[in-house]
């Protein structure tokens, strides 16, 4: 194997002084959906009290920090991310109190805590907007809303046509002080998430106050959801949305998404973050064009934003480089960290996915669907479909690959456990808004938010003392942590083998390709004196000279199987 150009992002070590303010450039961030981690009353929904109860369990996995997904008060029209008081807690789910002790649970085991933070819309049972309803067009309540009189003479046609995300009307009509239908809200998701119209100073005001409000509670860093979509031209006349899919989303003008001056408020939030000693952190989910990435990631915006290109490809060696390069470069170009992505509360677990077919051969799939195992979801998860030890193969190599990247490294509940989506959960069972706005076309995001298995056994496989809110099937059982705990060939330890392991080794943000001879093996190199090497395809190959530190699969006589990766001292 012989060496190839660089590909390198300056950048600070990982695990210097416990308030070193560059952790987060290479920290392995374990996402937590509080409803589906640990359930301590027995209710069924994952509480606190739980995630305080499972601490040791973090602990020992080897995580940097955690990331909370929104544990507020919401009627859980999107699975919390419908909040209608972003500076407390769900009683369902604990108290400010409770989430003082989970956070010097944490902090107490060197684990740094990120929590959700969700700017471009609100829950309908948030005060502002009941305000708003209550005061009437025209008035200063309505004003922290983006609300439209209607089309037609009698304005009872919605001001656009547009479609929300969800599916269904992007606009809700509601029902004036006086009985009367009224004007229309604009909601870019559910109806029961109205869109936060972000040229009123009092929302940002708001926002700036809840910054503080959580870092002042110990809080190390935020994820901004949507942090593309906060900042709109709504001027009339509005455009069709025929003509809004038109308009290039890459220049920075599009009436909705994306725009330049969404960095205005990035700029003071910055301010916020680095009032504090060391800085509070900050990560955008920004599905913008690449080379719009960086300006998120910049020092004077949120620091770090989200690099989805590797969790929508398929098992490829060609893709996967392809995606590490151009991260590179625009981790280079803003002065960031790389941050890696396979599976979250979003997308079809990467387990699964890696077990389908390809995308050019799943009915109903496409080869830009962002959400890979959709067609299957769709069609109810058929087992014969699936390809379980072939999903899980090359998940786990998948793993130490992304491992071994420079850069941060954010990963899902349960992947550690080699846990596959639940593809089979009944109609009457699913939660998700878009299972119900998209009847027939879309399943929703159940599947990969079904509450952990801890134990073999149990109602809920000791999630709880009680049922969960969503069901799981019997397999739950074997990929429960008792049934791997201390097994040495199980996914649970192969997380914990590399999380330990990269602690050891990770130094400079940078790597060197090294030539394999073979367009389906990947190598590179980084300081300190290790490789990683990774087979994409089926047929055995060589391994370079040195002691064999991990790998996702056994070898033989000094070969590395098909689908598998291995880390190598040299």
């Amino acid at each position: 194997m012989t060496s190839t150009p660089q590909t390198d992002v300056v950048g600070s070590p990982q695990h210097l002084a416990a308030e070193d303010p560059t952790w987060w450039r290479q920290a392995a961030v374990y996402q937590i959906y509080p409803r589906s981690f640990a359930d301590a009353n027995g209710d069924g929904i994952g509480d606190l009290q739980g995630i305080i109860s499972r601490v040791p369990y973090l602990s020992g996995l080897g995580i940097d920090a955690v990331w909370l997904s929104p544990f507020y008060p919401s009627a859980l029209a999107d699975g919390g991310y419908d909040v209608a008081d972003y500076r407390d807690v769900d009683p369902r789910i604990g108290t400010l109190e409770e989430f003082d002790q989970m956070v010097a649970a944490l902090h107490a085991e060197g684990i740094k805590v990120v929590v959700d933070i969700v700017p471009n819309h609100s829950s309908d049972d948030h005060v502002w907007f009941r305000q708003a309803l209550a005061a009437g067009p025209g008035s200063p309540e309505r004003e922290r809303y983006i609300f439209r009189d209607g089309a037609g003479d009698d304005g009872s046609e919605p001001p656009t046509d547009w479609t929300s995300i969800f599916g269904g009307p992007a606009w809700t009509r509601v029902t004036e002080p006086d009985g009367t239908p009224g004007q229309w809200y604009l909601h870019l998701f559910a109806p029961e998430q109205p869109d936060f119209n972000w040229a009123n100073p009092e929302v940002r005001a708001d926002f700036l106050k809840t910054l503080r409000f959580w870092s002042d509670r110990g809080v190390d860093g935020f994820r901004i959801d949507v942090a593309h979509a906060l900042t709109k031209d709504l001027t009339d006349p509005l455009p069709s949305e025929a003509e809004l899919d038109a308009i290039p989303r890459g220049e920075g003008q599009h009436p909705i998404w994306d725009r330049d001056e969404v960095h205005e408020i990035y700029a003071e939030w910055r301010k916020v973050f680095d009032s504090y000693d060391p800085p509070r952190t900050a990560v955008a989910e920004a599905w913008v064009e690449r080379h719009r990435r960086p300006r998120y990631a910049s020092a004077e915006g949120l620091g770090q934003a989200f690099e989805f290109d590797l969790l929508t490809q398929e098992f490829d060696a060609a893709a996967f480089k392809e995606v590490v390069v151009d991260s590179l470069t625009l981790a280079a170009e803003s002065g960031s960290s790389s941050t890696w992505v396979l599976s979250n509360h979003d997308v079809v677990r990467h387990a699964t996915r890696y077990g389908l077919p390809p995308l050019a051969d799943q009915v109903g799939s496409t080869e830009q669907d962002q959400k890979q195992g959709a067609a299957w979801v769709l069609a109810g998860g058929p087992e014969d479909q699936l390809d379980r030890e072939q999903g899980e193969r090359r998940a786990r190599a998948a793993t130490l690959f992304e491992l071994a990247l420079p850069g941060s490294a954010y990963l899902y509940q349960g992947e550690e456990l080699g846990l596959h989506e639940v593809g089979d959960i009944a109609d009457d069972a699913r939660q998700d808004p878009t299972f119900f706005r998209n009847p027939g076309v879309d399943k929703g995001r159940d599947g990969c938010r079904v509450p952990l298995p801890w134990a073999r056994t149990g109602s809920s496989f000791g999630f709880g003392p009680g049922p969960a809110h969503l069901p799981q099937p019997q397999w739950f059982a074997e990929y429960s942590v008792e049934a791997q705990d201390g097994q040495q060939d199980s996914t649970l330890e192969l997380y914990r083998s590399a999380l330990r392991l990269r602690r050891q080794l990770q130094t400079a943000e940078t790597l060197e390709w090294v030539d394999t001879g073979r367009d389906d093996v990947l190598a590179f190199r980084r300081p300190g004196g290790w490789v990683t090497v990774t087979n994409f395809g089926t047929a055995e190959t060589p391994l370079p000279a040195g002691e064999v530190l991990l790998a996702s699969a056994p070898l033989r006589d000094g070969q590395l199987p098909g689908e598998a990766t291995a880390w190598i001292r040299q």
